[in-house]
């Protein structure tokens, strides 16, 4: 049973490696035109955290792996790190210029999508031998699923996941046939340390493969050993990737609760359409495959020269995972019970996996018959046609889809003859890639129109790092990188240890003190922001303040701010102050007032006010008022002096 192939391998690689570039230089999307691609978390999260990376490998931090003095006055880093930061490949980051990190994380993402694609043409090989050329257009095909290209692409965290499900099954595989007893549970522990979440996914598509396997080609006897020994294999790669898995866990429950949503169902004709090319949506799934591997898993069902029960079995297996997408239980089941923020279908490219091993398992019987391919075909142009009443279908859905299909269709029929051989492979790899390549350009648009987005580095950063840098004087004082940020991570971004942080673990501590404090935050209060305001300084010993401009990518309509990057210092007490004794202080719903519970003195003037009618009586009713400022300070740095 021969794992690694590595001219299908190679080839699988390249075409999804190529496909990807054209898509994005097509959309003119960095790092081949104008257009950021660091949309949402993507710029606001994720870039600045394989920044956070770059530093720790060359030791540019203030902190460490399990400190982060940088952001939100001070978190943990463990439960960042495991989430964001244990992949192998983002490593990668630290072989690129720190003013590169953009581009650093896009080659991480190709490459992602690449090891997917070369990962799923050898297990394709593995479940059943046939031609190796194909095997690398359906690897290709599986990287380059809608779910990939739409989603994905912009939560690079994932595409470990995409990698994961074709590496799990090749571990089920051993451990039907009792083979690599060691391999497989270090390769278990890798994939789940890289990114649980989607592992998760992936191992519960895995156990579905392997159940098919034992029933399809599996003897009766030899059953439930390879379950058992399945079971052991995960509970090991598990149990190793416990150091990883656990702040992570521990995290969580620690964190900010998120938004609580009810999970509904997508309409029928929506999910269709995302099978086509040239769709895009944040809540239904991103099914996009490609003619070339849809096809031939339509064709599955009426392919007469796979074995019953092995036809019925695969194919029953895609209906049924399809089907669990779309009811509530099972849909928990897929997301740990647990319904996302966000997209609700994160689990879509375990589906487009079993499509893609339906296509293979199609083909590696021999050519399909014309009876075969023509029910196929109807079958696909019925999903069209029922596609048709989504509002999702663009106006390059069906030219796409129709060109796609007449090419995919010609090279089933040229398989299996020596001297067509050679345009087979051309009609399918340019099938594939011009689907692929125009619905990946379509996402690029559609993402940048709909989502919140942000520059990459470039001259703001730079001088806002720069005058950090200047004005850094840790662990003496905190250097606040400043309220007007560029993203919600700015501390990771430009340095400095500000207030601003923004993760799946922000402490729910965190973002009751600096809200009761008044503080602002966005994302349902997992992104806390920077307070700009003497008292706090006083409090949390920022000495030096960064104040400028707006950030001008994020203008919305607003006029241009031309300040100056200036430094504002504070004279403030040290990192570490001591409170005298007295009850523990509890927070009221001033802000003010809350203010000078923690910084143990009254430094702010309450105006006298009164409210009056309209014919000018004072009124007096329920209620409370709260000032909406002070109408002078006490120096807050002079009553924090003396130790209190």
């Amino acid at each position: 049973m021969p794992t690694f192939r590595p001219r299908p391998a190679g080839l699988a690689a390249l075409i999804t490696a190529v496909t990807v570039c054209a898509g994005d230089a097509a959309a003119r999307s960095f790092p081949f035109g104008p257009h950021t691609r660091s949309v949402s978390d993507l710029g606001n999260q994720f870039v600045p955290f394989h920044l956070r990376l770059w530093d720790l490998l060359h030791g540019n931090t203030d902190g460490g792996l399990f400190l982060n003095w940088s952001s939100g006055y001070g978190t943990s880093f463990l439960p960042d790190l495991g989430t964001y930061l244990t992949s192998p490949f983002a490593l990668l980051v630290g072989v690129f210029p720190r003013d590169r990190i953009d581009l650093a994380v896009y080659v991480v993402t190709v490459l992602k999508m690449a090891s997917a694609a070369a990962a799923m043409a050898c297990l394709l090989l593995t479940l059943r031998g046939g031609r190796h050329w194909v095997a690398g257009v359906f690897g290709s095909a599986y990287a380059l699923c809608g779910w990939s290209v739409a989603e994905a692409a912009y939560n690079p965290m994932w595409l470990d996941g995409l990698i994961a499900l074709p590496l799990l099954c090749l571990a089920g595989e051993w451990a039907r046939t009792g083979r690599r007893r060691v391999v497989a549970p270090l390769l278990v522990a890798v994939v789940w340390a890289a990114n649980f979440y989607t592992a998760y996914m992936a191992t519960l598509g895995a156990a579905l493969v392997l159940v098919v396997r034992l029933l399809t080609v599996g003897e009766k006897g030899t059953r439930v050993r390879g379950l058992v020994r399945a079971a052991r294999t995960v509970l090991l790669g598990t149990g190793l990737a416990a150091p990883v898995l656990l702040p992570v866990y521990l995290g969580t429950r620690h964190a900010y609760p998120g938004w609580d949503r009810t999970f509904r169902p997508a309409v029928w004709p929506d999910v269709l359409a995302r099978l086509l090319p040239g769709t895009y949506d944040f809540f239904t799934p991103a099914l996009f495959l490609g003619t070339v591997a849809l096809l031939p898993a339509c064709v599955l069902a009426f392919q007469t020269a796979v074995p019953r029960r092995e036809r019925w079995a695969w194919a029953g297996l895609v209906a049924g995972v399809a089907l669990s997408m779309q009811w509530g239980p099972t849909h928990l089941l897929w997301h740990a019970f647990a319904t996302p923020n966000g997209s609700p279908y994160r689990q879509t490219f375990v589906l487009a996996g079993l499509l893609v091993v339906a296509a293979w398992l199609s083909v590696s019987y021999g050519r399909p018959g014309r009876r075969a391919l023509f029910a196929g075909c109807a079958v696909l142009m019925l999903i069209a046609a029922r596609a048709a009443a989504s509002d999702l279908v663009s106006h390059w859905t069906y030219p796409l889809f129709a060109a796609g299909l007449v090419a995919t269709a010609a090279a089933l029929v040229l398989l299996g003859r020596g001297r067509c051989a050679l345009l087979a492979t051309v009609l399918l790899i340019g099938a594939l890639a011009g689907q692929a390549a125009a619905t990946t350009a379509f996402a690029d648009r559609q993402r940048l129109a709909r989502l919140d987005n942000y520059a990459p580095w470039g001259e703001r950063q730079r001088v806002q790092a720069a005058a950090v840098a200047g004005a850094d004087a840790w662990p003496r004082y905190r250097t606040d990188p400043g309220r007007e940020q560029t993203t919600a991570n700015d501390p990771l971004l430009v340095g400095g240890q500000g207030a601003a942080y923004y993760s799946s673990h922000t402490p729910a501590v965190l973002t009751r003190t600096l809200g009761a404090l008044g503080a602002g935050w966005t994302s349902n209060g997992r992104a806390v922001q920077s307070l700009d305001n003497p008292v706090t300084d006083a409090i949390f010993a920022v000495g030096a303040r960064i104040r400028g401009p707006r950030d001008p990518h994020q203008r919305w309509g607003a006029p241009p701010d031309d300040r100056p990057v200036t430094v504002v210092r504070n004279v403030v007490p040290p990192l570490v102050t001591v409170r005298g004794p007295g009850p523990a202080p509890s927070f009221g719903r001033s802000p003010f007032r809350n203010q000078e519970v923690l910084l143990g003195s009254r430094v702010y003037t309450v105006p006298r006010t009164v409210i009056r009618a309209v014919n000018g009586a004072p009124r007096r009713g329920p209620g409370r008022l709260q000032p909406s400022g002070g109408t002078r300070y006490v120096s807050a740095q002079r009553a924090l002096s003396g130790g209190q």
